[in-house]
């Protein structure tokens, strides 16, 4: 980072801002290189961590493993201590349970203490005596608190957030400070802001106490900039498809506004730690560029996870790699110009790529080597368009009624065909679509999520008591906001019928809550029903769990900048390429992207080379070039 901003030119001492996104949390986690740490529990709640949840995800998955604990049983230690669901004190704490666990740590060398009791979201007391005392007796030591992390019951997976976070906290703690260091040396006084995973910003200072925040702080940049490129183009409503070089994913963006879950799985859901904090739903697949194709034990084509990654990368790199990737058989296919990748500076091998994709693919299978290669392609479009299916149709919404952006080195390449599997009728290709991510962090607004677990029947339910609980997280959040005099708080009650253990979240307004408007909150949740499940039950009685606040620091928004009018888009030459059929390649015009103006006209089949990807337009799609700049491609035909 500190040499890409000395070869930039800009002087680091007239930066105001500079927005950093990392995946430093997440793999630290998922290589399991985190801090040796110890876990403080209720006396008699020692094994909750390590057995997690009952349930099997995976029936008839004879090789299911459960999560593999970040702490061992001998360094979860139990307190004696015991608060009650209402946050009442039914057992004091035991503090010289706490000095003597602390000697304990000590001695084991202990780096990172996380700290859970029994309905501490309720009452956090019990849990700031307990931190005090840490603090004092290890002094060294990185302390995560649950209720500074998730004032939400469910002790599986409070305790789990809280784990992760004091098992990673050292690590990124180390690294966020060991940048901000690095900065200051070159001169730069602004302010750093730390990408998060709900899509907004947060200060070093909270990315230090809540590293488990930023886990996806990576993708979520450029689901951020679909957002604003769908609004700036007419686009409300759209579904941003990002493919790297391993994964790719998809996420759903409904009137200008991503979609938050309330929380995910690292690992996955059958056997990854659960992460409880509200985060853009995105929906991750194992395929991207560097996805290798393989052939399982009974001799079916497979596509990913595995991955060739960078280093030796696709056989096309010459690095090494010696197994056919997705990118090799787009190289075989002719949508990728071998002399012309990342802008001429990287010289593809086509004829090796053809060799691996003929010797580990096709000759097994008995096919030709363009048929395997179009197979390899059509297996990751449709393990790609599952992935965008997850967050659209399985949530209740129509993907034909959205545009999709496509982000990504290899979004571009695949996001026409991924739209014709699911009739979406309408592409967006936006400027620089490789660097994206970057793009949507400086769009970004300030956000933190704050939630309380307030458990109530709907029809009996305090609105004084939510009154204030609502009041004591907004003043929680200004205290966190950098840009706190242009605040925007968003409240949502967790609603779900008596009975049920999950919830749908309620969007609410404040006034609603003064006023104990239990009707019109009664009839936004049997709206919300029926469009996810497309059905509800309006007598049936209804009860709330969780207020959620989402505390929002609007940032001054950028203006698009305006591209040159242009006349006819003129090709700089063609090249024959396969799109549907590998029986008869077509002639395909190939044109500069730089090269092409405001108003310029596209009719496929056509690529589209850019520095970082390329777009790929099939028969009978028409693209034009926005008025910004971006590419706006009309399918012309779907199956």
């Amino acid at each position: 980072m500190i040499n890409c901003l000395k070869e930039s030119g800009i002087d680091a001492g007239k930066i105001d801002e500079l927005i950093h996104g990392s995946t430093t949390a997440i793999n630290t986690l998922i290589e399991r290189k985190g801090a040796k740490t110890a876990l403080l529990v209720t006396r008699g709640t020692r094994d909750v961590y390590i057995i997690g949840r009952g349930n099997r995800p995976e029936a008839y998955n004879l090789f299911f493993h459960r999560h593999k604990p970040l702490v061992s049983r001998r360094h979860t230690m139990e307190i004696a201590e015991r608060l009650l669901g209402t946050g009442e004190v039914h057992e004091p704490l035991n503090k010289a349970n706490v000095a003597a666990a602390c000697k304990e740590l000590k001695d084991e060398g202990i780096e990172a203490v996380a700290v859970c009791f029994l309905h501490a979201y309720a009452n956090p007391e019990h849990e700031r005596i307990a931190g005090a005392m840490i603090r004092k007796a290890l002094p060294g030591v990185y302390l995560s608190l649950s209720h500074d992390i998730l004032r939400e019951y469910r002790e599986f997976e409070r305790m789990s957030t809280t784990v992760v976070n004091a098992y990673i906290g050292p690590k990124v703690g180390g690294y966020v400070k060991g940048l901000k260091a690095s900065l200051n040396r070159i001169g730069f006084k602004g302010d750093l802001s730390i990408m998060r995973s709900n899509g907004g910003v947060m200060t070093p200072e909270v990315a230090t106490e809540k590293p488990v925040a930023m886990m996806e702080s990576g993708p979520v940049g450029g689901i951020i900039a679909s957002a604003q490129v769908g609004l700036a183009l007419g686009f409300p409503n759209v579904i941003c498809f990002d493919m790297g070089g391993t994964t790719a994913k998809a996420s759903l963006i409904r009137e200008g506004e991503p979609t938050l879950a309330p929380g995910y799985y690292v690992g996955g859901y059958a056997s990854g730690h659960p992460v409880m904090l509200p985060m853009i739903d995105v929906v991750e697949v194992g395929a991207g560029g560097g996805s290798i194709a393989w052939r399982d034990d009974v001799g079916a084509l497979k596509v990913g996870p595995q991955s060739a990654g960078a280093d030796p990368g696709p056989i096309c790199y010459r690095g090494g790699g010696t197994e056919a990737t997705i990118t090799d058989a787009n190289v075989a296919l002719g949508r990728l110009d071998p002399d012309n990748f990342l802008g001429g500076t990287m010289k593809l091998d086509a004829e090796g790529a053809k060799r691996g994709i003929k010797s580990k693919i096709a000759d097994p299978l008995k096919l030709d080597t363009i048929a395997a290669a179009q197979a390899i392609v059509e297996i990751a479009i449709n393990k790609m368009s599952l992935a965008v299916r997850e967050v659209s149709v399985a949530k209740g919404y129509d993907p034909r009624d959205f545009a999709l952006v496509a982000s990504g080195g290899a979004g571009p390449l695949h996001v026409c065909a991924i739209a014709r599997e699911l009739y979406i009728p309408t592409v967006i290709v936006p400027l620089f679509p490789s660097h994206f991510s970057a793009l949507g962090m400086l769009l970004a607004d300030e956000r933190h999520d704050f939630t309380r677990t307030v458990y109530s029947d709907l029809a009996n339910v305090d609105f004084g008591k939510l009154v204030t609980v609502h009041d004591e997280m907004v003043k929680e959040a200004k205290e966190s906001l950098r840009h706190a005099t242009n605040s925007v708080f968003q409240i949502q009650l967790d609603i779900r019928y008596v009975g049920q253990e999950f919830t749908l979240s309620v969007p609410v307004e404040l006034e609603q809550l003064k006023r104990g408007d239990r009707q019109a909150i009664r009839t936004a949740f049997d709206q919300l029903y029926e469009h996810r499940y497309a059905h509800h039950s309006p007598d049936e009685p209804v009860e709330m769990v969780n207020i959620r606040l989402g505390a929002i620091g609007k940032r001054p928004k950028l203006n698009f900048p305006s591209v040159t009018a242009g006349g006819a888009a003129a090709p700089t030459g063609e090249r024959q390429a396969y799109f549907t059929s590998a029986s008869e390649p077509l002639t395909a015009k190939v044109y500069r992207r730089d090269q092409l103006g405001a108003g310029a006209e596209i009719a496929g089949p056509a690529l589209i080379q850019e520095h970082g990807t390329t777009t790929v337009l099939f028969e009978r799609d028409t693209c034009r070039v926005a008025p910004s700049g971006e590419l706006i491609i009309t399918l012309g035909a779907v199956r």
